[in-house]
């Protein structure tokens, strides 16, 4: 039975507070685990984020807004060109906006918060 406790501490992982900011302006904080994409973290806590594409690097919908003073101490890896293609897609872009599917959860987010922008552009809206 040592093996089965130690899988499950394995399994456990490191849970961060983060806070959204939805599109009217309410805040919710939810608890996201280290590791997992702040659209999945979103989805899993009811979060108005759409993630039309589901991850896939193929729309704008999970498209986020960090506070600026945040996003300075996060050192988040700089948007890879794909990222930046669909961010051109989005509305309401800002100097700190990145796509939610592309953002992974790390210890240093603790007590963060991103904002949904008010608007989103989905393809299928054309």
């Amino acid at each position: 039975m040592a093996g089965t406790s130690s899988s499950k501490a394995k399994e456990k992982r490191e849970m961060v507070t983060v806070n959204f900011i939805d599109r009217d302006g309410d805040k919710m904080t939810v608890n996201a685990k280290v590791g997992d994409s702040l659209l999945d973290v979103a989805k899993d806590n009811d979060v108005d984020l759409e993630g039309a594409c589901e991850g896939t690097l193929s729309c704008s919908t999970c498209h986020l807004i960090f506070k600026p003073d945040e996003m300075e101490t996060l050192k988040l890896d700089e948007p890879s060109d794909e990222e930046l293609d669909m961010l051109d897609l989005a509305y309401g872009l800002e100097d700190t906006s990145r796509l939610g599917c592309q953002i992974m959860v790390a210890k240093t987010f603790e007590g963060i918060t991103v904002s949904v922008p008010k608007a989103h552009r989905d393809i299928r809206d054309l």
